[in-house]
């Protein structure tokens, strides 16, 4: 069963999704450790599953596809067998970076990374209406990112 999670832990969790990188010796630093017991808990904290994987946040400006466009899908009922074989397709587009299914008049969200709107344009109808059981399709583009974060809030809701 895993150990209820102290402040030290909270603060690990904050740094490394800060920093990733950061040397079991920085890290156990910035939290108020010595390095072996940082190292044990840090060793724990991915054990329990709170740390899925540790990744490399790359800068979007540097590559062609720089543009978000949220999608928004209105779905037809499907078997488990054509929903598994939908999920499978997404999972396997390196362009859509996420998919939530959602409640309102929509049914799927989708949020791909484009080099241009012709390009864009192209994907719906090549790829996303050819997607089993989509209907229809309603897109957004992003103009400008105001935010963008990775980082989860790991204390307890605070109210501002």
């Amino acid at each position: 069963m895993p150990e209820e999670m102290s402040l030290i832990d909270v603060r690990i969790l904050e740094q490394i999704q800060k920093d990733a990188s950061l040397s079991t010796s920085d890290l156990a630093d910035r939290v108020g450790l010595s390095q072996s017991p940082c190292w044990r808990r840090l060793q724990r904290l991915k054990e329990e599953g709170y740390i899925r994987r540790q990744v490399a946040i790359l800068d979007r400006s540097k590559f062609a596809s720089n543009m978000f466009i949220m999608a928004t899908l209105k779905m037809a009922t499907l078997t488990e067998e054509k929903r598994a074989e939908f999920v499978r397709k997404v999972e396997l587009s390196s362009e859509i970076l996420e998919c939530y299914t959602i409640f309102g008049e929509r049914d799927i969200m989708l949020k791909v990374i484009a080099p241009s709107l012709p390009w864009y344009q192209k994907f719906v109808f090549d790829f996303i209406l050819k997607l089993p059981g989509v209907q229809d399709v309603q897109s957004t583009v992003t103009l400008a990112e105001i935010k963008h974060t990775t980082e989860i809030p790991v204390r307890p809701n605070r109210v501002m």
